[in-house]
């Protein structure tokens, strides 16, 4: 009872001082962004070339020169200017980014360029943002605060799988990977945000941690997966009043940089517009049985994008009682303690740390079978069974721990009991292929 009392206690400082230091602001170039289009040049076939080695230059391809020739060549001819590129090969295409200096409409533009012959597609840079509601294990002093912890028998699972050396992109803002719960999680990290230097971002840590944080170290909390490796790809920063923002550029080039680095999950816990390059490198993920997790946008009927793709787990707050787009799943994401940069933790709350949980969860079931494709994962969590978790309020209980039955799925990919044994049995006979 003391233990638990600390550890509130702790939790409760922790929200005292959420708020830290100045936050980066959107640069000047967010409005020059607002007058950029993207503009995708092919590849030829025998220049892709998917593999770990290749870091998002020119080398060693004959056929670079070319296309950069070319697309001043049609930046000339629509009035454009070339201000940045990124070779996309996994989906066989050069993506340059292009800038309309007048005041022409994009859609203008736009309809130009689609008519090109040159041109494979064109498209607006996209603005994302994280889907948040804003900030509110024995030897890790918040875990008794964990929903998961009771809701997810997390624990107990533990026991069984720690997603071990699963490889998890988290496509977001910057991670602190000097923070004590997250020191040693990192496989890698990279910047995809050029026009800002890198940083320990809140969002990204929040979410890296809810995934992967260290379990038993004496401090904070324990991640689903504690013994996954985090591919730290910041494609979104923080701006003015707390905003985490992205845009497609920045997003596309850390899809594809997690595509050709071995990810085993994606997790994006971000919403905006439905985006072609975006989800031209979502569905080559998917088609390459990387399974891909994100945050559903509540103020959207179908969830948002990129939730409401096929294919992708879509996930929001256990609890939230507005209506849910066919398919999605709801996990803990309500009031979750979580590492915050600077050595500190806070409450976070919104479907992108619900998202983290399934990602987290995702990585325990890939550690027990590693041949587990994106629809086996989908088919694991919908057919759980939903228990009663607390005797005196199941409901309740249920409508926080959300859709997933995280004991069944992990007892029906381990093919043996993993927590609440008598209601998980049932399912051990049917463990995943």
């Amino acid at each position: 009872m003391k233990r638990l009392f600390a550890a509130l206690l702790m939790l409760a400082l922790a929200c005292c001082v959420l708020p830290y230091g100045a936050r980066a602001r959107a640069s000047d170039g967010d409005e020059q962004a607002a007058r950029r289009v993207l503009v995708m040049l092919r590849m030829p076939p025998q220049h892709f070339r998917p593999d770990s080695s290749y870091g998002g230059g020119y080398a060693d391809d004959g056929t670079g020169a070319a296309r950069r020739r070319q697309a001043s060549e049609l930046a000339d001819a629509h009035g454009l200017k070339v201000v940045d590129d990124w070779p996309m090969p996994a989906i066989g295409i050069d993506c340059f980014v292009m800038e309309e200096p007048g005041d022409a409409p994009l859609e203008r533009v736009l309809d130009a360029l689609a008519h090109d012959p040159r041109v494979a597609w064109a498209q607006p840079v996209h603005p994302y943002h994280g889907l948040e509601d804003g900030n509110a294990h024995g030897g890790d002093p918040l875990y008794p605060a964990q929903p998961a912890a009771r809701l997810w028998h997390l624990a107990e699972l533990h026991r069984v799988s720690t997603g071990r050396k699963v490889a998890v992109a988290v496509v977001d803002s910057g991670v602190d990977g000097a923070h004590p719960d997250l020191a040693g999680q990192l496989l890698l990290r990279q910047n995809f945000v050029d026009a800002m230097p890198d940083a320990a971002e809140a969002h990204g840590t929040a979410v890296a941690g809810i995934i992967a944080a260290r379990a038993g170290n004496g401090l904070g909390i324990a991640g689903i997966a504690p013994q996954a490796r985090l591919m730290a790809l910041r494609a979104c920063w923080e701006a003015a009043r707390q905003e985490t923002l992205c845009n497609s550029f920045t997003l596309g080039k850390a899809l594809h940089f997690a595509l050709l680095n071995g990810a085993q999950v994606i997790n994006l816990s971000l919403g905006g517009p439905a985006d072609r390059l975006l989800q031209t490198l979502i569905d080559t993920a998917l088609a390459r049985d990387v399974a891909v997790v994100a945050a559903v946008d509540p103020q959207r009927p179908d969830g948002g994008f990129p939730a409401s793709l096929p294919g992708v787990i879509a996930v929001t707050q256990a609890g939230d009682r507005r209506a849910l787009p066919a398919g999605a799943f709801q996990a803990p994401g309500i009031q979750v303690p979580a590492p915050l940069p600077g050595a500190r933790w806070g409450l976070v709350s919104g479907s992108s740390y619900a998202a983290a949980h399934v990602a987290g969860l995702a990585a325990l079931v890939l550690e027990l079978r590693p041949g587990t494709t994106p629809p086996q994962l989908r088919r694991a969590f919908a057919t759980a069974p939903r228990t009663t978790l607390v005797a005196h309020d199941p409901g309740r209980a249920l409508e926080q721990a959300g859709s997933i039955d995280a004991c069944a799925t992990i007892a029906r990919a381990a093919g043996a009991c993993a927590c609440q044994c008598p209601t998980t049995a049932a399912v051990t006979a049917d463990p995943l292929p």
